[in-house]
């Protein structure tokens, strides 16, 4: 059944609107719930609706009364849906209000923030704000080529970035910029380098500016840190107007404990999960939903909605999905419950995922859900009727892992652990995945990604190049965090810049133009991305030269025919006529080569290509000899003809 206009405009509950709410089926209760500036019998004010069964009386408290908690008491409704609701003809958009909550229970006060709030005040401070969300929307263009630009045989590269640290702008001091200041810059910045979205770290409120966003109270507003909703809906309009998508990071799995938030908010464990075994995480300190109870359902369901509705958002990525769907997860025998069946997984939290991702991609089958999942739990981006959990991509965190432990190796000792870069491939098909270099392998004393390569400086730059290159020819669509894209020497702090001053240095300015060149090479040949997730777009030639360190491998559109071969050489000795058995016969040409001089390598290569010989190698008819650069990755396309 579809709203009428008025029924979606009016913030007045209806008897549907309590059937879907208590069903766990209700997807838009930010419309209902939450304060809303209307006008009532010629009167302005707010009308305000807060869910707290279990309160004995609820008042609104807020500039408009001098937070006086006698004044402006809620009427609970006549029904079983514990909702408390009325209308403040005082109280206007940009004030700030709390809920004064008396519980039935423990004789029980606490003034808590609204849960369905469009805007906070800046933290420190705790207080809601009324607002009304609003923008006068320039993005038709994109929002019509979205679904082209974000489906899976699409290219995808996605720069992950943390909005208060990513460049600091000069002032009376130094700081992070605003929504609208931000907007140029970023937009200019991922044009130029190639990227076709941007992924935020969390940006809806959170008290903790530490958690970069991960501990969430706000679940309907923008962070008030760098500016209004009005001014974070500019940014995204202002991306989209250079055609380039945006991801938000979205954290349903644990929320934070702070006594103006959801936790324990009338007085009983509402939100949570009332066990500690379910509803206390241990190892990041925060409370968990309750997954089983519809109204909450209801509530995380509305929020993912709720910035793909009014925030036009391309896409959620979903974090710690592995947290949600154990009960055991970082838990010790004896710390946890087993489900009815007597199993770990939490049944509760895979219907609300499987329930999450139907109604995403009902209302949006042109945007995507991205699921970090670190485990092997099976089916995460098949659809929900099939048996998956229905999210459209998967962080691929064993590629992460396996990539990053082999290149910090020794290059000394590369031969004994090339299975660490193969592996992937023999599950490469099993899900839809994202390569993943993340902010999180460069913090909590883990070091940059430069220093995790090993070597002198110009082999850890080198090791970077072919890092990247053997990631972008990977199947896979791809992440980086910002500040890898330059070889960022230190290890990521939120409360400072990016190293921006290391461009001055040519080395680094070529870690920069490699990732530049990388993005728009693969954005702009099919081969690399159309079969991502088709086994017929990848072919090995030779991954077992333990001798050499060097692999090689083929990309290929099976419906074009265009070909790819890739060449990795992992150590630093330079390999001259290095046979490749190669599937036809013409011109092979060098379209990348990470080490030529301009990305800071030594300038050695294959003169611009080499022609393919009928000489059988690698049985396969052809062949032809390469030189294999030092550390160093060579992309060459195929040319029909000789």
């Amino acid at each position: 059944m579809t709203e009428s206009m008025a029924e979606k405009d009016s913030p007045f509950l209806s008897d549907y609107d309590i059937f879907l709410f208590r069903q766990g089926r209700h997807y838009r209760l930010y419309r209902k719930l939450g304060s809303h500036p209307i006008v009532m019998n010629g009167t302005r004010g707010t009308w305000f609706s807060v869910w707290a069964p279990n309160a004995r009386e609820v008042t609104v408290i807020g500039d408009f009364n001098g937070w006086d908690p006698s004044r402006h008491l809620l009427h609970k409704r006549p029904d079983e849906s514990g909702i408390w609701e009325g209308f403040i003809d005082r109280a206007h958009v940009g004030m700030r209000y709390k809920y004064h909550i008396v519980s039935q229970y423990h004789d029980f006060v606490a003034d808590r923030g609204d849960p369905f709030a469009f805007s906070w005040e800046l933290p420190p401070a705790t207080a809601s704000v009324i607002a009304q969300p609003g923008f006068a929307w320039k993005d038709s263009a994109w929002m019509e080529k979205r679904k082209a630009a974000g489906d899976l045989t699409a290219p995808l590269s996605i720069y992950e970035m943390h909005l208060g640290s990513w460049r600091h702008i000069p002032a009376e001091e130094w700081r992070s910029p605003t929504y609208r200041e931000l907007a140029p810059m970023l937009a200019g910045y991922l044009t130029e380098m190639g990227f076709t979205h941007v992924e935020f770290l969390p940006v809806m409120e959170h008290p903790f500016y530490g958690s970069w966003g991960y501990q969430t109270i706000g679940y309907f507003a923008p962070t008030s840190r760098y500016g209004s909703p009005g001014d974070f809906m500019y940014l995204i309009d202002y991306l989209h107007s250079h055609d380039i998508g945006v991801i938000l990071d979205w954290v349903p799995s644990h929320f934070p404990s702070d006594r103006h938030g959801p936790g324990f908010f009338d007085g009983t464990h509402l939100y949570e999960h009332a066990s500690p075994q379910r509803g206390f995480h241990p190892e990041w300190k925060s409370l968990i939903f309750n997954y089983g109870r519809y109204e909450v359902q209801s509530f995380l369901i509305s929020s993912a909605l709720f910035w793909l509705d009014l925030y036009h958002a391309d896409g959620l990525r979903v974090d710690g999905v592995a947290s949600m769907l154990y009960l055991d997860y970082a838990r010790k025998d004896g710390e946890w419950s087993p489900n009815q069946y007597g199993g770990k997984e939490n049944l509760e939290a895979l219907s609300f995922l499987k329930n999450l991702n139907e109604a995403v991609y009902g209302n949006y089958p042109d945007v995507q859900t991205i699921a970090e999942e670190s485990t092997a739990w099976p089916m995460v981006t098949r659809p929900p009727y099939t048996g998956g959990v229905g999210f459209g991509l998967k962080w691929n965190l064993g590629w992460m892992h396996d990539t990053l432990v082999f290149f910090s190796r020794d290059t000394v000792h590369r031969s004994y652990h090339i299975p660490d870069l193969t592996f992937s491939l023999c599950y490469a098909y099993s899900e839809n995945y994202v390569l993943c270099l993340s902010h999180d392998e460069v913090v909590h004393g883990k070091g940059s990604l430069f220093d995790r390569m090993p070597g002198d400086d110009w082999q850890k730059l080198a090791n970077l190049r072919l890092l990247f290159g053997y990631m972008f020819t990977h199947p896979g669509k791809k992440l980086i965090f910002m500040g890898d894209e330059f070889g960022q020497r230190s290890e990521w702090d939120h409360q400072a810049s990016l190293a921006w001053h290391l461009l001055d240095s040519p080395e680094h300015r070529g870690i920069r133009s490699w990732i530049r060149d990388l993005n728009h090479v693969y954005r702009e040949e099919d081969a690399l991305y159309a079969a991502d997730f088709d086994p017929r777009g990848f072919e090995w030639i030779d991954y077992g030269d333990t001798h050499n360190v060097a692999f090689s491998f083929i990309r290929r559109n099976p419906d074009s025919g265009d070909t790819f071969l890739a060449l990795c050489n992992f150590t630093p000795v330079p390999r001259h006529d290095y046979r490749i058995g190669l599937p036809a016969d013409g011109v092979w040409r060098e379209i990348l080569n990470s080490d030529a001089e301009h990305y800071g390598g030594s300038g050695m290569g294959n003169f611009g290509g080499v022609t393919a010989a009928p000489v059988p190698f690698h049985d396969r008819p052809f062949s032809a000899a390469f030189t294999l650069p030092p550390l160093a990755f060579l992309l060459l396309k195929h040319t029909r003809g000789k």
